[in-house]
Order: structure tokens, then sequence, then C-alpha cells
């Protein structure tokens, strides 16, 4: 059991320095999604079902996915041609 817990720690910290550290800001995202989803597993491994169910509806399914899909539409709006003269 302790091992678990060990490799549950090890997992969100690598997930989250790589949340800081990453480049690309989708990746970023994607890490911070797997550091939530190891946190929901620590709080099962504690006993806390509740707790976990909460982190995951709440911050994976509602927070990661409205982050991603704000970056999703950005990079669209940005590579996006721009018409500066009317043609009318």
């Amino acid at each position: 059991m302790i091992l678990f817990f060990y490799a549950l720690a090890f997992v969100i910290i690598i997930s989250a320095l790589y949340v800081v550290l990453a480049k690309s800001i989708f990746r970023a995202a994607l890490s911070l999604a797997l550091c939530l989803i190891t946190t929901a597993g620590l709080y099962l491994f504690l006993n806390a079902s509740f707790i976990a169910a909460v982190q995951i509806l709440i911050y994976v399914g509602g927070v990661v996915t409205l982050i991603l899909f704000a970056i999703m539409l950005t990079e669209r709006m940005i590579n996006k041609d721009i018409k500066y003269i009317n043609s009318q």
C-alpha cells in the first residue's frame, strides 16, 4: 500500500512540474488533467470517495475541459485570415 501512495505522489509531482515547465499550453492542460486525476486517486487511497468523485466531476470534467476548449477556439481565431478591406 505504501508503494501505491509513493507512486501516486510521484506522478502528481512530475505532472505538476510539467504543467509549470511545458512550452505547449495544450500539453500543460493535459498534464493538469493527469495531476487532478491522480489527486483523485490519492483521495480514493485515503477512503474519501465522495471527494474523489467531486474532484473528477468538477475539476477534471469541467475546468480542464473548459481550458481545452478555450485553447482550441483561440488558436482557431488566431489562424483565421481577417479581411481588412470591405468589398461592397
